[in-house]
């Protein structure tokens, strides 16, 4: 990746690029509705009030995720008021990059609404230019102050590449990228689910690690204004659990 004025090169050229992913255009808020936007503060949901340190935002996703857990959703920021609030921008408070995987998604998981997540999924969260671009993308443009790969349980991606790894073949098609992206998390000394299991959560802290040394993000981390962090969620009990 390259610096924040390369990426988006003339200041003009990044100041509408920052208008149009986020949503402020004029044009395009008139054209959803015909109502008065309303405040940010009329939210009715538990982030009203954004977090604005990683600790907050982390503290934010676990309630959530407790919540979630204990089949205590609340399903918030999905109100008819704040349907019209997201219209004309967005000030989401985590980055999460999650995996493809239909029973893992972010929103639920945490139990949260409309603009609360930036979510990013590919399968086994691997990186390309396109997720990197993403991430940062949260992260520099929406000041977004925490980052988090979310890895899980019996993820598909990852054990198509250790039974590969382990058959000395190739996945099919664009699919042999995922493998050879998740084959430095496998750990030869292991063998069977035993193998795959280590290589989900081993491929969640190098996913993490990877992210952490972008320069855009190590800046603002040894800043302490980011933190990235790497998660695993377990299918059998819902519970989100922090690996660093």
């Amino acid at each position: 990746m390259t610096g924040n004025s390369e990426a988006y090169g003339l200041p003009g050229r990044r100041r509408l690029v920052r208008a149009a992913l986020t949503g402020v255009v004029a044009v395009c808020a008139g054209s959803v509705s015909s109502r008065p936007v309303l405040p940010a503060a009329t939210s009715s949901g538990p982030n009203s009030a954004r977090p604005g340190t990683p600790e907050s935002a982390w503290r934010e996703l676990s309630t959530g995720n407790r919540r979630w857990r204990t089949l205590h959703e609340r399903h918030p920021d999905e109100t008819q008021a704040v349907r019209r609030t997201v219209v004309s921008g967005q000030h989401p408070f985590a980055v999460i990059l999650g995996c493809v995987d239909s029973r893992v998604p972010p929103e639920l998981v945490f139990d949260q609404g409309l603009g609360d997540l930036l979510t990013v999924r590919s399968a086994g969260s691997v990186l390309d230019e396109a997720v990197l671009a993403s991430v940062t993308y949260g992260v520099l443009e929406l000041g977004i102050p925490l980052v988090v790969v979310l890895g899980h349980q019996s993820c598909g991606a990852v054990t198509a590449a250790v039974q590969a790894d382990a058959a000395g073949g190739k996945l099919p098609g664009h699919m042999q990228y995922l493998a050879e992206q998740i084959g430095p998390a496998i750990d030869h000394r292991l063998a069977g689910a035993a193998r795959v299991d280590a290589a989900i959560t081993a491929n969640v802290l190098l996913v993490r690690a990877r992210l952490a040394a972008e320069p855009e993000l190590a800046s603002r981390i040894a800043a302490g204004t980011l933190t990235a962090v790497g998660t695993r969620y377990q299918l059998t009990d819902q519970r989100v659990r922090r690996l660093h």
